[in-house]
């Protein structure tokens, strides 16, 4: 169990630890004993999660296609899934560690700090690709179903790295829906080629990953955090907790600031869909700005989380479960964003398979109607984000 943090609210924080007027007599330039306390006891709790979760995915297996080292499914069963969860718990720890590197570095060792933080956002980007390609395919084939009223989908077969095979029934639809019923079954075919060769490489990339040289030096790097936070000998005056994570928050503010929130305030976006349903290949140039603001969003509830000495449960997608003392209205603008990456993507990868040479007319035809729907959904996320943002900010109980 990760260990209780010093919270930096409490006015005895530091009483157990240093006589009364310590914190004044600290030299000049030194951050206050109970905020360096806090962010090391947060880093060395993350720290530990790492160390476990790795413990985790070497007991279950590097694998969940089958045996460990191999990544196929021809030598035996697949291993259960804990792989799957100590993947996704590596995850959760490397984007803690390094979003909270980013936004406190003035109070961490500068050289420390800046060799750590891209490493463990490598690490956190390799490993998050085969469950983003998975759950794209999976969003893209209930889509079909949903589009087309169509079952008529290509069969997993036993052992690939395909994704999981939808369970949701389609909707009831009208009997005769025309070519996209025609084309919905092939384009569902191509879209599984496609993707289902991009997880399992992405998978293979990881494995890859994990036995590197590369990650074994971060494995280390992060056994000594667990012990030893490295932080800096002298800081600037300002270098505090509550100011640095203010200015995280000042930062995702302004980024907010500068989204077309009163153009998402309404529910059909016509000019943006516009823009998302041309035939230009590059991708519609307001996604950047949300996916940026998703990022900043995440470190500004990183930098909550430090300052209240809390390890929530991850709301970021990759898990469900209870959030103690969060905000309600972050939680649901994080929702949000995460939707809108997710139907970006799936709209991206729905446009790239209607390019593939040679493919049949019907076939083009329901990958058009497939983009069309997830740029709705996108439209449909700005709008939920937007409604969410605006709100007075409520905190659970």
């Amino acid at each position: 169990m990760a260990q209780r943090h010093l919270d930096p609210t409490e006015p005895t924080a530091t009483a157990t630890t240093a006589p009364p007027g310590a914190a004044a007599a600290a030299a000049p330039g030194r951050a206050a004993p109970a905020d360096t306390e806090a962010l090391a006891g947060y880093l060395r709790a993350q720290a530990t999660e790492f160390l476990r979760a790795l413990r985790l995915h070497r007991e279950t297996g590097t694998g969940t296609h089958g045996p460990q080292g191999t990544g196929t499914g021809t030598a035996k069963a697949p291993p259960p899934a804990g792989p799957v969860d100590a993947a996704r718990l590596l995850r959760r720890a490397a984007r803690r560690l390094s979003g909270t590197l980013h936004t406190f570095q003035p109070l961490l060792d500068a050289d420390w700090a800046e060799a750590m933080r891209p490493e463990l956002a490598w690490l956190s980007g390799t490993l998050a690709l085969e469950h983003a390609y998975a759950s794209r395919l999976e969003r893209l084939l209930e889509a079909l179903h949903r589009l087309s009223g169509s079952s008529a989908f290509p069969a997993r077969q036993p052992g690939r790295a395909a994704t999981v095979a939808v369970t949701v029934p389609a909707p009831q639809s009208p009997p005769d829906r025309g070519s996209l019923t025609v084309g919905a079954a092939k384009a569902g075919a191509l879209l599984d080629r496609q993707l289902t060769l991009a997880r399992t490489r992405a998978h293979s990339t990881a494995l890859q990953a994990l036995g590197s040289s590369r990650f074994h030096a971060v494995a280390d790097k992060v056994a000594l955090l667990a012990s030893e936070v490295p932080l800096r000998r002298t800081t600037a005056p300002t270098a505090g907790l509550r100011p640095l994570a203010a200015a995280a928050e000042g930062r995702l503010t302004d980024a907010v600031a500068a989204l077309p929130l009163v153009t998402a305030g309404n529910p059909y976006n016509a000019q943006a869909l516009i823009h998302g349903l041309s035939p230009d290949p590059a991708p519609h140039p307001q996604d950047a700005q949300w996916h940026q603001v998703r990022l900043l969003l995440r470190l500004h509830r990183y930098a909550l989380e430090v300052l209240r000495g809390e390890d929530p449960a991850d709301p970021d997608g990759d898990a469900e479960g209870p959030v103690a003392s969060q905000d309600i209205r972050l939680l649901a603008a994080g929702e949000a964003l995460n939707r809108h990456r997710d139907a970006s993507e799936a709209a991206a990868a729905a446009a790239q398979a209607a390019r593939t040479p040679r493919i049949a007319p019907a076939t083009a035809y329901a990958l058009g109607v497939l983009h069309a729907d997830q740029r709705h959904e996108v439209e449909a996320a700005r709008y939920a984000f937007q409604h969410s943002w605006r709100k007075e900010p409520i905190r659970l109980p």
